[in-house]
């Protein structure tokens, strides 16, 4: 692996912990201060956010074939040729971005009704939505971005930039959504301004690092004549992978228009509190899912598909006793957890039911975030799209209607199916990454 060869789980991962923690925090800090202005905004921006993560899986698209492809190249020390990805990611993610900003920007209210979403989470949501939404390229450069910094094993920089982030995001939020220092208090156009500020600061940093680190202005060069292989290779990993990511954000959708429409507004706010304490519950798994993808991505580009499969075994053991371990402290303080956000009985009464089945979901969770990162960074991606598309949609949305509506379990009937499918996911990844068929799939062949 060249100048890689320092590079190990914990020393890729624990940057990505603390950079992927922090930028859930972005989010957390959001809901958190609006629910001291108003529950019902608290609950819009997380629901608006839902049409935002949609959309975020076009750059996943180019994202995760890119952070593939480069390791791969840099395991085969094919400097160029990782090079070229990067600055074709970068354009990808520029132009799917501007065009992503430009639908949110003109019709941000008919997406939101799409969702089901109507009265005041209406109103809410549309003044979140329609200015978050109208950056979302600067979201898609600091993804592309990023992805490239961490594949060179620069973990470091991106939390570093992330740190600064929550700062200023913080800082602007209790400003503008609380109205301090005269200010009016602006609820969730504050909220908004806060999260887009902070993210054109990020991506204008990360930039200035990019290119005085890792690579130069030049790469852009390697881009003529067109890269027609390279953007073939780009659709061929991306799609599979992206669509994995959009059966899950789809189906979450089609449980939020199931909360809307059948549940009470106790349970939608309970389940909006339940969902922002339970990222924290798998920031570990998804810290150590993506460390494992970059050195799996070196080890199959190099030519050593037997220590990748230990490197998966190793990471998918650790990261499920981690898991293990903070869901247990979330059961433990479950009732002092919820009392942060709130002081209504009823919606600590159920969320305190909900962190008790995390425990579950959050097994299955992990075994995917990690196992399905080893299978990506092998190139193997076709298989974990095909059984998301089954258990998604028959045993998560499905059964979330049967358990939550026509069996009357409530909101508690969402986390067991949810949980079900996970968990049988889980068994399947594991089943996949044992029997060795990834061996196979690597994109980049060894010069």
């Amino acid at each position: 692996m060249g100048k890689n060869k320092k590079m190990t789980l914990w020393s890729l991962a624990w940057p990505i912990f603390i950079e992927t923690a922090l930028f859930m925090l972005l989010g957390f800090v959001d809901v958190l201060i609006l629910s001291k202005y108003d529950d019902l905004a608290a609950s819009s921006v997380t629901v608006a956010n839902q049409a935002v993560s949609i959309a975020t899986i076009i750059f996943t698209v180019v994202s995760s074939a890119s952070a593939v492809l480069i390791s791969q190249y840099l395991g085969a020390k094919q400097m160029q040729s990782a090079s070229r990805i990067a600055a074709l990611s970068l354009v990808l993610h520029l132009i799917t971005g501007l065009l992503v900003s430009a639908i949110f920007l003109l019709f941000y209210n008919p997406i939101l009704r799409f969702i089901g979403v109507e009265g005041k989470i209406l109103e809410f949501g549309g003044q979140y939505l329609s200015i978050v939404g109208s950056v979302m390229f600067l979201q898609a450069l600091m993804t592309a971005i990023s992805v490239i910094i961490r594949n060179h094993g620069m973990t470091k920089i991106s939390m570093y930039v992330t740190v600064g982030m929550n700062i200023l995001n913080t800082i602007m939020d209790i400003v503008l959504v609380l109205g301090l220092f005269g200010l009016p208090k602006m609820g969730v156009v504050g909220v908004a301004f806060a999260t887009s500020l902070s993210r054109f600061a990020g991506t204008v940093v990360l930039g200035i690092v990019l290119f005085t680190k890792v690579e130069k202005w030049s790469i852009f060069k390697l881009l003529k004549p067109i890269p027609g292989k390279d953007i073939r290779n780009i659709f061929k990993i991306g799609i599979p992978s992206a669509f994995e990511s959009l059966m899950y954000n789809l189906s979450q959708i089609v449980i939020t228009a199931i909360v809307l429409k059948y549940l009470t507004d106790t349970e939608l706010i309970t389940k909006t509190y339940v969902q922002n304490i339970s990222m924290f519950f798998y920031v570990f798994a998804i810290s150590i899912g993506q460390a494992s993808q970059i050195l799996i991505g070196h080890h199959v580009g190099a030519g050593q598909p037997d220590e990748a499969y230990r490197q998966g075994l190793r990471a998918f053991r650790q990261a499920i006793l981690i898991t293990i371990a903070i869901c247990a402290a979330g059961i433990v303080f479950r009732g002092q957890i919820m009392s942060v956000f709130t002081d209504d009985a009823a919606v600590i009464a159920f969320g305190s039911v909900l962190l008790f089945l995390e425990l579950f979901l959050e097994c299955g969770r992990t075994s995917n975030l990690v196992v399905i990162s080893c299978l990506r960074g092998a190139g193997d991606v076709y298989f974990p799209t095909v059984c998301a598309i089954i258990s998604m949609w028959v045993i998560n949305v499905l059964g979330s209607y049967l358990l939550a509506v026509v069996l009357g379990w409530g909101v508690a009937g969402l986390w067991i199916a949810q949980a079900t499918d996970e968990v049988l996911r889980g068994i399947l990844m594991i089943l996949r990454w044992r029997g060795g068929r990834w061996r196979t799939k690597s994109v980049v062949q060894k010069s």
